[in-house]
């Protein structure tokens, strides 16, 4: 089956290390994709790409097999796009905007798109010009939205929204998944990704890094325990029991111990002789799984040199 997006040994060099470089992942039909990084790490770089908004200097992108620097149109006939950066035309209210999207996108029918207004609560006879960050960001989402298409595309698509908002983005963009929708979205928040994706790239001063499942993520096989114990001499000892022990706190009489799912009966058994005040599983998250491969690249002298101004 042809995957929904393809990007293959996309490259645009910047000039100064800026840019992508060689960049290949498959995202495919009815998965939901997360894209993470730090700021000017190359996600939005990588998104216009997809859209067909800029050449690469090599490789390729496509959606549903459509080459999307050659078939632009063709492209956002199939996707809702969010942009990282909103730019609205210059028309009075968000209701006027979204007439002329609906317009241009062929939308007749403005049920689904009314859907989107209650669930967002926007308000579309706001001023398009004078409206907060969040709810111009929900005015671009349900632009893109409202013509129910196959793929959805966002960058960054919850920032200025607030808890609520983002819960009930999160809600919308499930609903859409469990609908068959294509989902490719990039975030900086760990949580939201972790809620919502099936996998999820790591792009890092424009490589990428790793592709990680999150199906492995929420069932890792090494469990990480926080233990307390009353008295210090418990702790001493129960550090000599042959365990992988992990960050310690001396005063707070309490430590971590990491071990393999099929060893918690023996950890359990271990700690019946001592006097034990609590027992917590530490998550192990998407966080901690992308910050193990930031730390063994510093072990391997790959981290990225400090930047001075002369």
């Amino acid at each position: 089956m042809t995957p929904a997006i393809s990007v293959k040994n996309l490259t645009k060099d910047y000039g100064f290390g800026r840019g992508v470089f060689d960049i290949s992942f498959d995202v495919e039909k009815g998965e939901m994709f997360g894209f993470v990084g730090t700021n000017g790490s190359g996600k939005t770089t990588t998104i216009r790409h997809i859209m067909g908004f800029l050449k690469p200097d090599g490789g390729s992108c496509e959606v549903n097999g459509v080459n999307s620097w050659h078939n632009p149109c063709e492209i956002a006939k199939h996707v809702g796009y969010v942009p990282g950066e909103i730019a609205f035309p210059d028309v009075n209210t968000g209701a006027t905007f979204l007439k002329i999207q609906a317009e241009y996108l062929g939308v007749t029918d403005m049920t689904h798109c009314n859907e989107l207004i209650a669930k967002l609560k926007l308000d579309i006879n706001a001023n398009l010009k004078r409206m907060s960050k969040g709810m111009k960001q929900k005015t671009a989402l349900v632009a893109a939205l409202m013509h129910d298409p196959e793929i959805l595309v966002m960058d960054e698509p919850t920032t200025g929204l607030d808890p609520l908002m983002r819960e009930e983005f999160i809600s919308i963009v499930l609903e859409e998944k469990s609908r068959g929708k294509t989902v490719f979205m990039s975030s900086h928040i760990f949580q939201e990704i972790e809620t919502t994706c099936d996998k999820v790239a790591l792009i890092k001063d424009g490589s990428l890094v790793d592709v990680a499942d999150m199906d492995k993520i929420r069932h890792h096989d090494v469990k990480t325990f926080k233990i307390g114990f009353s008295e210090k001499k418990d702790l001493n000892d129960f550090r000599k029991g042959g365990f992988s022990y992990g960050k310690i706190d001396a005063k707070r009489c309490e430590t971590e111990v990491s071990l393999p799912r099929k060893d918690i009966a023996k950890l359990f058994a271990s700690l019946e002789k001592y006097d034990v005040k609590y027992i917590a599983e530490v998550k192990y998250d998407l966080e901690k799984y992308f910050d193990e491969i930031f730390k063994g690249e510093k072990k391997d002298g790959k981290q990225t040199p400090v930047q001075t101004i002369d």
